[in-house]
């Protein structure tokens, strides 16, 4: 019987190292991701496309993208807050662009300087850039404290709903929902993604969950249970969000990848070489802390190993 596919989106790069107080040399993010690329990767969020006065971490954007896209079947995702760096993701090759947009008004104007409003205006021009331009890039919305937020509190989820529809109307291709700040809970995630693929139908396939409360992989298993078979993670749990305090842990990938391969869905990774992956990412940023659980305690001994082919 043929596998359930589930995809695994490799946030670290951007997601994992903004939060850093140290910048990695390129050819070290290229080491990192063609590492994971070998373990059946193939699906990375490479860069930021920002001032790199703000985020220094992301200064080598560019050549991130073009070393990706030199490793074969890698498919490139992107982050840009506004059309300024939506244009430099378009012209580097991006296969992806996700443009962030914050459900909570306050975490909005401090996030990207950005009323919800002119969040959505903003993707409405990243979209018309997009098409006039003749690209084939896909436009992702990813709505961020889509589950609450440290600024703000609560979010209502009509607001998201709202957000959602409003995102779709200006020419998204797809939402994404994220826990931003590590907030939800999975019969909240449930509820939501219910209501916003009432709206977007297809067009929702994907989530972003922090496991800063310990809840990352039960919000997972809460959107796996809906028929959502796209997931952002981060290699040992690296992330979190500049205006977020504590909020630092995306869902690692090591762990993320093995609950889902032993449930018997295929992500196509191999997490012996994932291991492997996340050990050389230790070495690449000795004295940083790695959260995920797999990688320290091992595979169990009766646990299946699949071949990938590099």
């Amino acid at each position: 019987m043929t596998k359930d596919p589930v995809t695994i989106v490799e946030v670290g790069l951007r997601d994992g190292l903004q939060i850093l107080d140290r910048v990695m040399p390129t050819a070290d993010k290229l080491r990192w991701l063609e590492a994971e690329r070998r373990a059946g990767v193939h699906r990375f969020e490479a860069a930021s496309f920002v001032p790199p006065r703000l985020l220094p971490q992301m200064a080598d954007a560019a050549e991130v993208v073009a070393g990706a896209r030199a490793l074969p079947g890698v498919i490139v995702h992107t982050l840009a807050p506004n059309l300024k760096g939506a244009t430099a993701a378009l012209a580097a090759g991006s296969d992806v662009i996700v443009l962030p947009l914050s459900a909570s008004e306050a975490h909005s104007r401090a996030n990207i300087r950005k009323t919800r409003e002119e969040s959505v205006e903003e993707l409405a021009r990243v979209c018309r850039a997009r098409d006039e331009g003749g690209y084939k890039t896909r436009i992702d919305a990813g709505i961020s404290t889509a589950f609450g937020c440290t600024i703000q509190g609560k979010v209502p989820e009509d607001e998201v709903v709202r957000l959602a529809e409003a995102c779709l109307e200006a020419g998204a291709d797809r939402v994404a929902l994220a826990d931003t700040v590590g907030y939800a809970d999975p019969a909240q995630v449930r509820r939501l993604y219910k209501r916003v693929k009432d709206i977007a139908g297809d067009r929702l396939q994907s989530a972003h969950f922090h496991d800063t409360r310990g809840l990352g992989l039960a919000n997972c298993l809460a959107v796996l249970d809906i028929g959502i078979r796209e997931f952002d993670a981060s290699l040992g749990g690296l992330g979190g969000c500049p205006h977020a305090p504590g909020a630092s842990g995306n869902v690692a990938t090591e762990d993320l990848a093995f609950m889902l391969e032993a449930m018997g869905f295929d992500t196509g990774i191999d997490l012996d070489t994932l291991i492997e992956a996340q050990r050389l990412l230790a070495t690449l940023l000795p004295g940083q802390t790695l959260h995920g659980k797999i990688a320290a305690a091992g595979l169990p001994k009766h646990f299946h190993r699949s071949t990938v082919h590099a």
